[in-house]
């Protein structure tokens, strides 16, 4: 789940992109990250889907996510993730349990704003030919780190005339691919103060088990 919550996070950073004028994917990206430290907030909702051709894995949810600065709440069929950007609480509807854990904890443990200053130091991107998105006439840009990730690269289509982000890829070195699919974007709503904090009187019954 903590690699969903990651790769969630850094498809919410590249929205809203500005204009499609620059030079070279890397300026481009930037521009995108500037525009989206403007956002009050955002909603995302999406479809996710993990395949690996060789474990005849292919499956497919459909999710939201909400993003404030560091705080964040995704909703993915049976399972929330809410982050007020110093807790994280993780319910699994299923065994009516909430897990409790500090935010930043692991080796690669990613919050909204160390991605926002890691990307230009840690991924080099640069415009690819990708046969499905330029189907669907979109623009690919690919981000591939430098070194010491657990993916070998990331893959984003881009509409050109809408100025907007459509999907997401995410190859890792297991033979995995990770695909979220946007289907709708709304900006700076009114959020309620506790929307990004985790109510036990919203879940009867809850058990809360704290990792801490």
């Amino acid at each position: 789940m903590k690699n969903l919550i990651q790769s969630i996070l850094l498809f919410a950073l590249f929205m809203g992109s500005s204009a499609f004028g620059q030079n070279s994917a890397d300026d481009l990206l930037k521009k995108v990250v500037d525009k989206t430290r403007a956002y009050k907030n955002l909603k995302i909702d999406f479809t996710y889907t993990m395949l690996n051709e060789k474990a005849g894995i292919n499956e497919t949810k459909k999710g939201d996510l909400y993003i404030k600065g560091d705080a964040y709440k995704i909703s993915l069929q049976g399972q929330e993730v809410i982050s007020d950007g110093k807790t994280v609480w993780t319910y699994l509807e299923d065994s009516q349990e909430v897990m409790v854990s500090n935010a930043g904890e692991g080796d690669e443990a990613m919050t909204p704003s160390s991605l926002l200053t890691s990307y230009y130091k840690d991924y080099k991107a640069t415009f690819v030919n990708e046969k499905d998105n330029i189907a669907k006439g979109l623009k690919t840009i690919e981000l591939k780190p430098n070194s010491g990730k657990k993916f070998s690269k990331m893959q984003l289509g881009i509409n050109e005339s809408k100025l907007q982000l459509m999907n997401l890829s995410i190859y890792d070195n297991g033979g995995n691919v990770f695909t979220y699919d946007l289907s709708k974007m709304v900006t700076d709503q009114n959020l309620a103060a506790d929307f990004f904090q985790f109510n036990t009187k919203k879940y009867p019954g809850v058990e809360v088990v704290d990792m801490r």
